[in-house]
């Protein structure tokens, strides 16, 4: 029925909410690892309608498509997004219902992950929801050269980290999460994102949703970029 994971190989059957959760883990968490998580149409639209969230309303596909994506959420320490992601798709804090909460702290993990948003010009709002009612204080990764006065605006609500001199340099910045024990990464675009990522050889993992759908020619593919 709607909603229901279904294992093809090895070991094909339906799996349950901690089967699910074995079936995602990374294995050692104490090692670096960042995961990609994109839902796409059958033809490789990343978007309907101009946002992603129109690839989850596709009929029967829907509620297992959110279960992985609050499934991954559950699994990660530090949640990455870039900020047009952020503003485009209208993020709010990141919140977990008490399954996934209680499956955190069994595993001796925080409550909830760490938001990171990604940012060279800083353009975010400090009363945007899902930095100033996170449940974690959030981590905004810019550069050298961005505007202090948005930076001095930003800091009273996020932790503002300067990677890079002119430029967000994602390697650096990744080391300085692992520094904070923010070691599992799990990333959820935008394209650009993904491709500056994908550039710099720093994605381990692919987690991709196809959505039964045809969005037909205009829409976005999963990464973009040089």
């Amino acid at each position: 029925g709607p909603g229901v994971i279904t294992r093809l190989w090895p070991d094909p059957g339906p799996l349950d909410n901690d089967g699910l959760a074995a079936a995602y883990e990374t294995g050692d968490r104490s090692g670096r690892h960042l995961r990609m998580n994109f839902v796409t149409s059958v033809d490789g639209a990343v978007e309907v309608g101009g946002f992603s969230a129109g690839l989850f309303s596709c009929g029967l596909s829907r509620e297992a498509d959110l279960k992985v994506f609050g499934l991954l959420r559950m699994l990660c320490d530090a949640l990455l997004v870039g900020a047009g992601t952020l503003r485009h798709e209208g993020y709010g804090p990141i919140r977990l219902d008490s399954y996934r909460r209680g499956w955190r702290r069994a595993h001796g993990l925080a409550e909830y992950p760490t938001l990171v948003v990604v940012s060279s010009a800083l353009d975010l709002a400090a009363d945007n929801a899902a930095l100033a009612q996170a449940p974690v204080r959030p981590i905004v990764l810019t550069h050298a050269a961005a505007p202090t006065d948005r930076r001095a605006a930003l800091e009273p609500v996020a932790d503002v980290l300067a990677v890079g001199k002119h430029d967000v340099d994602l390697a650096e910045g990744l080391r300085r999460l692992a520094e904070r024990g923010l070691r599992q990464v799990l990333c959820e675009g935008g394209p650009h994102l993904f491709g500056s990522l994908a550039a710099a050889d720093l994605v381990d993992e692919v987690c991709l949703s196809v959505s039964p759908l045809l969005a037909a020619p205009g829409a976005e593919r999963i990464i973009a970029g040089a």
